[in-house]
């Protein structure tokens, strides 16, 4: 990376070979991270990218099918955009972390800050570490799951989005209140974590989920089940 500007870098992970195995993807270390901004950005392509050492802003923005393995830091905006494939940072990630990303998986071995998932419309978000606040704000859809806590007005003004959480919420938005975690809930959630390589029960999880989207559950649970008495 201190021999190639981000084009020629982007260019160079582009022209690798695809695998012809669906489940062992052709492999790329990348060698020279030292806190980059705009880093391997807009990059479709079914490889895994070994990358070790810290990135800055928007690192594996806007990507697809990429199947990341960062060891180190990053700074704002990882994964923003991001449409599928897999982003795993063993490190802190920085504001907006997943940013309207519509599909894939983000996960953060560490903390993030402020505006965690804001504005996302699809995929997986999981942070081991603490999230910062107004995380999921504006978000859509998808899913985010935080192993630690959580700061002010978690899931302001989120729209048929899940917000799972190990620890406690310093605030919650108005218009979000917890849900009971059911069954299903403690199933999916447990796929998940093992999909993220994140361990845990899912039973020391609660679910954060929109008033709306909980009322709109009991009434769909209420037709299906009617109370006769």
């Amino acid at each position: 990376m201190t021999e190639l500007d981000n084009d020629s870098l982007r260019h160079e992970i582009l022209s690798v070979a695809v695998s012809p195995d669906d489940e062992k993807l052709t492999q790329v270390q990348i060698l020279g991270a030292c806190g980059q901004d705009h880093a391997m950005m807009r990059i479709d392509h079914p490889v895994r990218l070994q990358v070790d050492g810290p990135l800055g802003d928007y690192a594996f923005a806007w990507c697809a099918d990429l199947d990341v393995r960062l060891t180190g830091s990053v700074g704002h905006g990882v994964a923003e955009g991001l449409n599928s494939g897999a982003v795993r940072v063993r490190g802190n990630a920085g504001v907006g972390a997943g940013t309207a990303m519509s599909g894939g998986t983000l996960a953060i071995y560490g903390s993030a800050n402020d505006r965690c998932g804001a504005a996302m419309r699809g995929g997986n978000i999981f942070v081991r570490g603490n999230v910062g606040d107004e995380c999921g704000v504006g978000a859509l859809g998808g899913m985010i799951v935080i192993g630690g806590d959580a700061g002010l007005r978690l899931g302001d003004a989120m729209s048929n989005v899940t917000v799972f959480i190990r620890g406690r919420a310093k605030t919650l938005a108005d218009g979000v209140v917890e849900a009971p975690l059911r069954k299903r809930e403690q199933l999916r959630l447990g796929l998940l974590l093992i999909n993220a390589s994140i361990r845990g029960d899912a039973k020391e999880f609660r679910r954060i989920v929109p008033e709306a989207m909980l009322q709109a559950e009991e009434a769909s649970r209420g037709e299906v089940n009617p109370n006769w008495r």
